[in-house]
């Protein structure tokens, strides 16, 4: 099973600064790649850029809870919302499209 994990692309788990504006405000975040990757496709389904995303976030969550705490905990979070949702309503061509993936993750659980 550790296998799947372990073989990761070490780019995707490398971590990546950008500089977005918020509120006006110039500010860094630091990502991993892979979920730099995600937000810029969250953010083209919503029709914006990953810093517009970023920023439209930002407000709404103040205008919601009064503060965000943890910026970068929050858009991890907000990526693996988008996954599972993503998930749970994969077409059917998606899901059959993953099936020689499953195949042999469970061969390998089996041999391993």
């Amino acid at each position: 099973m550790c296998h799947i994990y372990v073989s990761t692309d070490p780019r995707l788990y490398e971590c990546q600064t950008r500089s977005v504006r918020i509120q006006g405000v110039v500010t860094s975040v630091r990502l991993e790649n892979e979920f730099w990757s995600i937000l810029e496709e969250i953010a083209a389904g919503e029709g914006y850029g990953v810093p517009q995303f970023i920023n439209q976030v930002y407000d709404e969550v103040i205008l919601r809870n009064g503060e965000v705490s943890n910026l970068a905990s929050l858009l991890r979070v907000i990526c693996t919302v988008y996954l599972s949702n993503n998930r749970e309503s994969a077409a059917p061509a998606q899901l059959l499209a993953l099936a020689p993936v499953r195949r042999a993750a469970a061969s390998a659980r089996r041999s391993g």
